[in-house]
């Protein structure tokens, strides 16, 4: 089983998007019973919040469901279980280093730039993208 943990900072937005477009696309490839899909938040502003509507609506928009989602923090029991912990951008990486230990080859980036945050920038297609591009590399290394 491959333990895929997707991080931002609230859990309402992106890493929910990253978790539910993997879980898609692992679905749609039959292999959805090689891999566990979660996420979680570097703070704890939205704990127990749903997925913020522009997200939902943007993945709904392509066929992707997101209900039950509650907002959480991540927790050192995460580090332990999680095989790779995938964050959005810079910001989110320097609250994992004060939160996790240092461990380059499970904790990394999604994308080689920052996934802009949708939360400001508005622009949740771009997004998206961003998250689909990142999903595909997953699976291209793991299945």
């Amino acid at each position: 089983m491959i333990k895929i943990l997707f991080v931002c900072h609230g859990n309402i937005c992106r890493s929910p998007m990253g978790e539910y477009v993997l879980k898609d696309m692992v679905r749609k490839r039959g292999l959805a019973d090689r891999f566990e899909i979660d996420s979680a938040a570097v703070s704890r502003e939205e704990i127990g919040n749903p997925v913020y509507p522009p997200a939902r609506r943007e993945m709904a928009k392509h066929g992707v469901a997101c209900g039950g989602h509650a907002a959480r923090q991540v927790t050192m029991a995460d580090y332990r279980h999680f095989d790779r912990i995938y964050y959005m951008d810079r910001s989110n990486a320097r609250f994992l280093a004060r939160m996790l230990p240092a461990d380059p080859e499970k904790i990394r980036p999604l994308l080689p730039h920052d996934v802009a945050d949708p939360w400001y920038t508005g622009n949740f297609s771009e997004t998206w993208d961003d998250i689909v591009a990142g999903c595909e590399a997953i699976l291209e290394e793991f299945a």
